[in-house]
């Protein structure tokens, strides 16, 4: 995000009505104005949003299309959805888009949730992380490579990637462990490394199990 400038958010509603009219507040601090593109998206190459949130029923239906329409543009996503089994969480997380369960958040967290879109991060709300958690326990329960990873990390690192996978930033992390952002990014980087993980998304996936290790 400019920082002299605040948010144009693209809001697609896949066929149900968008029920967040009075956000932004005026007075937001983060996010300037929403702009409604209808399906199938096509409208979104014509917008200069900086951010895209999908509103949706069921992101295993309504997701593949957006992503698809977004191939041609480079510009990330949030997905707004009741539903919070692990199924729905991981496949969005997967594709690297934040994920926010309906009556699970506020204004504040969804404007939170777009300037961290904006600067890679993928942020989920407390119900989608508690379900891409618990998937990642039951996926991983009896998985030996996994817990071998995990132990190529230093304890502090270990520390980052419980802070990482609960939805926190590289800034919040630092704030958190009284670090310097700096260093907590080059933390970061180390971790990718031992992982192989691409992404901080990569990274906690594999931290938690929910997609298979490459290396042991």
């Amino acid at each position: 995000m400019r920082s002299s400038e605040r948010l144009v958010v693209a809001v697609a509603s896949a066929g149900v009505t968008w029920p967040h009219e009075n956000w932004p507040a005026p007075d937001d601090p983060y996010v300037d104005r929403v702009v409604h593109v209808p399906p199938p998206y096509q409208g979104l190459a014509e917008t200069t949003a900086d951010v895209v949130v999908l509103h949706c029923e069921d992101p295993a239906v309504s997701f593949p299309g957006l992503l698809e329409v977004l191939r041609t543009r480079s510009v990330p996503a949030v997905v707004v959805s009741p539903r919070r089994d692990t199924e729905a969480v991981v496949e969005v997380f997967r594709a690297g888009a934040g994920y926010l369960v309906e009556g699970d958040r506020c204004p504040e967290m969804m404007s939170s949730a777009m300037v961290a879109a904006t600067v890679g991060h993928t942020y989920l709300s407390p119900s989608a992380c508690d379900a891409l958690r618990e998937g990642a326990r039951r996926m991983a329960a009896t998985d030996d490579a996994m817990e071998r990873l995990r132990a190529l990390l230093s304890p502090r690192e270990q520390q980052i990637m419980e802070l990482l996978s609960t939805g926190l930033g590289a800034q919040q992390i630092g704030v958190r462990l009284g670090l310097s952002e700096k260093t907590v990014r080059n933390n970061l980087s180390n971790i990718y490394a031992k992982l192989d993980a691409r992404s901080g998304t990569d990274a906690v996936l594999r931290w938690l199990g929910a997609t298979p290790v490459l290396r042991t």
